[in-house]
């Protein structure tokens, strides 16, 4: 089995420093990678928290693969380029539905358990924006039995390090030649810095910059972030998918309910019993998630309107006038059907106090998916020599402006095996770093003060951007939200904590004579993330002049055919790129 630690009190000889590939991220694309790693090569596998806990764990719907006699890999790229909203890449969306049957061979091989049908074909379900049932799940627990069957094959391989209790705070560069070396990495009480011939980029989305969100804590934006500091190409960060149906009971988390719920025939109602989707799309319960979120916002304000001005309106949901409130209503499907298919939904809906069989569930939208992230080639390879990136912190060109549903859990497993191909470089050798220094409590002036600031800026960063970046957007809003979040980031930066942390003398370990270093560090490193993704997301919804996907702007309310183009963010640049143009072809509007 292969060697962990829950990353506190180990000895720093139990640590090797160097690995041939680091992966950063323990969620569906994380793990699949580290396994499709060629057994030769030593990897390292970085995990904030324990290895189920990651957004895949938390998937429910499945993984779309046309494998249905019915079906084919060309209506599978018709649907996802439908739903992309005219910024898919053809060659990537190709590539992702044509490898869609061999990797779900692949996922039985290692010993998933999708459902079966009756005859013990493997059952597939509808989702919305598909036209043919394609989507494979394991009850309504999909990501949970693809992680935990994957995570168990990490630890069987001797050559894949799991690394659970660590926090990449940053990626280090060569300062020769500009190729990625390693991580600064936090473990246990130590800041250390880690060779590798390559670094994949694994880390998720960034749902935790919304206030309301369907993905865990560990979702901040890391990949994006730290990719953007080192000065990787990224693309389409305005692209959000917010999800239609989050439960919204005081109290309770937002837990998703699956797309799959609607694909089986639940309606989503108002507080009247009214199936207004219909009146906003031909589909109703079936169109694209970008409509049927913004068709809720929309009738959420039209049912308030003369009530209350909307300043006057609580930002949570649950916490609404049962008339300015939506409900997702089960009760068409039969009752066996959904003990049998969405068990997971019912027990989480009667925790809260709700049971699905005999009242709706009280929802919203919540924001799910992030498609833009780190520009990636089909090999997963970035505009940075030797960094890698997979899952939803990379944008590989497959989900464009809107993510067909239960594509991820495909991206994750297509574009991870592409990791069979990494290649690794130790310009300088594979030596480990050996010196070393010391932070102490001293140094660092008032800890108490400045860990209440960090707690602040969590609570406070996330309400602002679901306010101004949020279902719909407007350039007035998000340029407020821009200059609070640069006055932010700017006080930030001042905290003592912060001026030892942003001058590292690289390739030089450092002990945390701090209490609860660990803890201290990853909040340290977390808020920054999340201030880096907020200006992201902002600054590119404010430079995308238009609505596509899930990009809606209210003084910009349609697509326009001078907007079909991908925008690049290198730096502070931002940039657009036609579709057909390679990834560093930048055009010159800025």
């Amino acid at each position: 089995m292969a060697n962990s630690s829950n990353g506190e009190n180990f000895p720093h000889s139990d640590f090797p420093p160097v690995f041939d590939v680091i992966v950063v991220g323990a969620g569906a694309a994380g793990l699949y990678a580290a396994l499709c790693v060629p057994e030769s090569l030593q990897v390292g596998l970085i995990a904030k928290d324990s290895l189920p806990l990651s957004a895949s764990d938390w998937a429910q719907g499945g993984m779309a693969a046309a494998i249905a006699p019915e079906d084919s890999a060309l209506l599978h790229i018709e649907d996802t380029l439908k739903a992309g909203a005219g910024l898919c890449d053809w060659e990537a969306v190709k590539f992702l539905a044509e490898r869609a049957g061999q990797s779900v061979a692949a996922l039985l091989e290692l010993g998933v358990s999708f459902d079966r049908a009756s005859q013990g074909d493997l059952a597939l379900t509808l989702e919305a924006a598909h036209s043919r049932r394609r989507v494979l799940h394991a009850a309504d627990t999909t990501g949970r039995a693809v992680v935990s069957t994957l995570s168990a094959q990490v630890l069987r391989r001797p050559n894949i390090r799991a690394i659970p209790g660590a926090f990449a705070l940053d990626l280090w560069l060569n300062p020769t030649n500009g190729r990625t070396q390693g991580v600064v990495l936090v473990y246990g009480d130590r800041l250390w810095w880690v060779k590798a011939g390559a670094v994949v980029l694994a880390t998720g989305g960034g749902g935790q910059v919304f206030s309301q969100t369907t993905n865990p804590s560990v979702s901040t934006g890391d990949g994006v972030a730290i990719s953007w500091r080192a000065g990787a190409i990224l693309r389409d960060l305005e692209f959000v998918q917010f999800h239609p149906t989050a439960l919204t009971q005081p109290g309770a988390p937002r837990f998703l309910i699956s797309e799959a719920v609607r694909g089986e025939g639940a309606h989503v109602v108002d507080a009247n019993g009214y199936r207004f989707l219909f009146d906003y799309h031909p589909a109703g319960e079936l169109a694209p998630r970008d409509v049927v979120s913004r068709s809720i916002f929309l009738h959420l304000q039209h049912l308030a309107d003369g009530d209350r001005p909307p300043t006057d309106r609580p930002a949570d949901p649950s916490e609404r006038d049962p008339r300015e409130r939506v409900w997702l209503d089960l009760r068409p499907i039969p009752a066996a059907k959904i003990r049998r298919r969405f068990p997971n939904i019912v027990q989480v809906c009667q925790k809260w106090g709700i049971d699905p069989f005999s009242q709706p569930i009280p929802v919203a939208p919540a924001a799910h998916y992030w498609m833009g992230g780190i520009l990636t080639d089909l090999k997963g390879r970035t505009s940075i020599p030797g960094l890698y990136a997979v899952g939803e912190t990379a944008s590989t060109g497959v989900h464009g402006a809107n993510r067909l549903a239960s594509n991820s859990l495909l991206e994750c497993i297509v574009f991870g095996a592409q990791l069979s191909q990494v290649e690794i470089e130790f310009p300088e050798g594979k030596d480990p770093c050996s010196a070393s220094g010391t932070l102490t409590a001293d140094e660092l002036g008032d800890l108490d003060a400045q860990r209440a600031t960090l707690r602040e800026l969590r609570r406070a960063l996330p309400h602002l951007v679901w306010q101004s970046a949020g279902i719909c957007r407007g350039q007035a809003m998000l340029d407020t939200a821009i200059a609070q979040i640069e006055t932010w980031q700017a006080e930030f930066c001042r905290q003592p904590l912060s001026q030892s942390l942003l001058h590292l003398t690289p390739a030089r370990h450092l002990d945390l004579k701090l209490p609860e270093a660990n803890r201290l560090l990853r909040d340290w490193g977390e808020t920054r993330n999340l201030l880096d993704v907020a200006y992201l997301i902002l600054t590119s919804a404010a430079f995308r002049k238009e609505s596509r996907g899930g990009h809606y702007r209210l003084d910009y309310p349609s697509p326009l055919p001078t907007w079909q183009v991908h925008t690049l963010v290198k730096n502070r640049l931002w940039s657009t790129v036609p579709l057909s143009a390679a990834p560093g072809e930048l055009s010159s509007d800025s």
